[in-house]
């Protein structure tokens, strides 16, 4: 196993040791819950669970068709469309391969950009069904560029790219892409090439809007901002991308946007979904609502801008090197020559129980990635930060210390500056 894959491991603390002497020798009870700071999955609230622990019921019944519908028409709030949006049983990487299959065909040119590991990732796949990616790349330090992203294509006279690919939220490296300026961009160029953007690490945690922004094929995933286990993941389609479908040659049945949708008018689906799944993302919509969309965004905004005072705090560095860029769920915190972040992360697990995302590619055993995304809240930044801030210690990694109490500092300011304003 390569240093990049490397899991932080609890030593000693297998579930599986039963018996009182032999629990005793070889494991341990970590009290409280464990701090998962990872950029998804990301915890699954109480009440979602509930919702998912019910008996099965008939797929093909009339309670089922109810839940499909609040589902189908719920999930189209959070994209903020009016097209249909096409549920999956699967993860976001079988979402990437929907949006690529049901529009295009072998051969096809695809501008792409290497905003790291994930969307290489998505370059490689595409490359495996038969398409050819153009790579713009990038030092996985910012994010896509929408001035690139116009050049190259204004050089396409022929009109030989078929789509443009983004990560609007890069989860290797916390970098967010300015999707709305990327599909003006495209208009300036007179580019018919189809706007694909994974939200995969965004949806429900920053403001996105499908229609609005003119995006064709919108790829998202259900284990981070909408607070479910991974498994389901989803394609919103805007008309232009449901047209491509009829030229579109690469093969499809799974995935195939035309059988789903079909299935999905009369509340159903044409394979066995997941049930339990869809009863959790009905749950989890109306949270998000509870909540208000805007109120969700601003909460995302204001832990990660407590995150990254924290890390400038400490005296380390940000991955994302340019702040037009900093993500609103994930902060990649680049420790000092001669730390290794791996063992930084094995060090914080079995001291805090805190999990924190591994570093990939180039940068790999160079970062760790902490999460602020989903249900979570002011409390749990700071005690994750906290459990940072003292795990760098244990490591002896070089920093100043504070960090922690300039979260604290820029949370109370923000709390604030809303009474403030109603004062006014």
């Amino acid at each position: 196993m390569t240093a990049s894959f490397r899991p932080a491991v609890l030593l000693a603390k297998s579930p599986l040791s039963f018996g009182n002497s032999h629990m005793s020798k070889n494991a341990s009870r970590n009290p409280g819950r464990h701090f998962l700071q990872i950029p998804g999955p990301t915890p699954v609230p109480d009440r979602v669970l509930r919702a998912m622990d019910t008996p099965l019921i008939d797929h093909r019944g009339p309670e089922f068709a109810k839940i499909a519908r609040r589902a189908l028409d719920g999930i189209k709030t959070i994209f903020k469309t009016t097209n249909p949006v096409i549920i999956y049983t699967a993860t976001g990487t079988g979402a990437w391969e929907a949006a690529l299959v049901n529009t295009l065909s072998p051969g096809d040119r695809v501008l792409m950009v290497e905003t790291g590991q994930f969307a290489t990732l998505w370059k490689r796949m595409a490359e495996n069904l038969g398409l050819k990616p153009e790579f713009i790349p990038t030092d996985w330090r910012t994010g896509a560029e929408p001035a690139v992203i116009e050049a190259k294509l204004k050089e396409d006279k022929s009109h030989q790219i078929k789509a443009v690919c983004v990560l609007h939220n890069e989860t290797t490296t916390g970098c967010l892409s300015p999707i709305a300026e990327i599909r003006k961009a495209i208009d300036r160029a007179g580019h018919p090439a189809l706007l694909m953007v994974d939200t995969i690490s965004s949806l429900a945690s920053t403001d996105y809007r499908h229609d609005e922004w003119g995006v064709d094929v919108s790829v998202g995933g259900a284990q981070k901002g909408l607070m479910l286990p991974p498994g389901m993941s989803f394609n919103a389609v805007s008309n232009k991308a449901l047209a491509a479908t009829k030229n579109s040659k690469l093969p499809k049945s799974f995935f195939s946007w035309e059988d789903m949708i079909n299935a999905n008018k009369m509340n159903y689906f044409p394979y066995t979904p997941a049930t339990n799944m869809l009863q959790g993302l009905v749950t989890a919509i109306d949270m998000l609502h509870e909540e208000g969309l805007e109120n969700v965004f601003a909460r995302h905004d204001r832990l990660a801008e407590a995150t990254r005072r924290a890390v400038r705090g400490w005296g380390l560095e940000i991955l994302c090197r340019d702040p037009n860029y900093y993500s609103p769920t994930i902060t990649a915190v680049l420790l000092p020559d001669g730390h290794d972040a791996d063992a930084f992360r094995d060090l914080a697990l079995q001291t805090f129980d805190i999990s924190y995302g591994m570093s990939f590619g180039k940068f790999a055993g160079k970062f760790f990635r902490i999460g602020h995304l989903g249900d979570t809240n002011d409390l749990t930044i700071i005690g994750a930060l906290a459990a940072t801030e003292m795990s760098l210690e244990l490591a002896g990694v070089p920093f100043r210390k504070g960090g922690v109490q300039a979260a604290m500092d820029y949370l109370v300011s923000a709390h604030k500056q809303p009474a403030r304003a109603a004062a006014e």
